[in-house]
């Protein structure tokens, strides 16, 4: 049996640390990460500002993951995804398969929409979210002015097309909530859901 569940998040909202801790809580668990499909920079258009747009479907290969997608559901045993189950695992859950498909830009993508059982959304203030995004190294860098000129201006327009699609459900997460918090909610929320599957 699968589940897949998609966790969304504006930048540096906290979702691949919440993958990877989700990851070693639950049984045969896999993560396909975003991040892993831009293509290389001279192939990420330029704005007249000279921006980098890469906050948008296009300096994604986004063919090649929903390909990848589509490979670990024919095959999770074989995806390299760690069988042995963690501590506290209920008895009817050892024979489902889970992936996390964690990202920036996900709900969009029509592919992608009829591979879900449950959808997160992690949100943050714009202060909070300039701050993090401050701390971090990213290769190439930001440029001056590049978080509010590009960064901001696209997760306010992907999340306002988000809110006016009533028939996708999304649950809304407060990215400025502890992890253990966050953890905590999006766990249990799992179980329920798998639970369900399995009745």
């Amino acid at each position: 049996e699968l589940f897949t569940m998609f966790s969304n998040s504006v930048t540096n909202g906290g979702k691949t640390t919440l993958a990877e801790k989700l990851k070693n809580m639950l049984p045969n668990c896999d993560i396909i990460s975003q991040d892993d499909f831009f293509k290389p920079e001279s192939e990420v258009e330029t704005d007249e500002r000279g921006f980098k747009l890469y906050d948008v479907l296009d300096a994604l290969y986004m063919d090649e993951m929903v390909a990848s997608i589509r490979n670990w559901m024919k095959s999770p045993a074989s995806s390299g995804v760690v069988t042995e189950e963690p501590q506290n695992t209920c008895d009817n859950l050892k024979n489902v398969y889970i992936l996390i498909v964690e990202g920036f830009l996900l709900y969009n993508y029509e592919p992608l929409n009829e591979l879900w059982n449950r959808r997160y959304f992690l949100t943050l203030p714009y202060e909070e979210c300039k701050r993090r995004r401050s701390t971090r190294v990213y290769q190439p860098a930001d440029t001056p002015g590049y978080f509010d000129g590009h960064v901001w201006p696209m997760y306010l327009k992907y999340k306002s097309e988000l809110e006016e699609n009533s028939s996708m459900p999304i649950d809304y997460l407060d990215g400025t909530k502890s992890q253990e918090e966050l953890l905590s909610y999006v766990y249990s929320d799992i179980i329920q859901e798998l639970n369900k599957l399995r009745e």
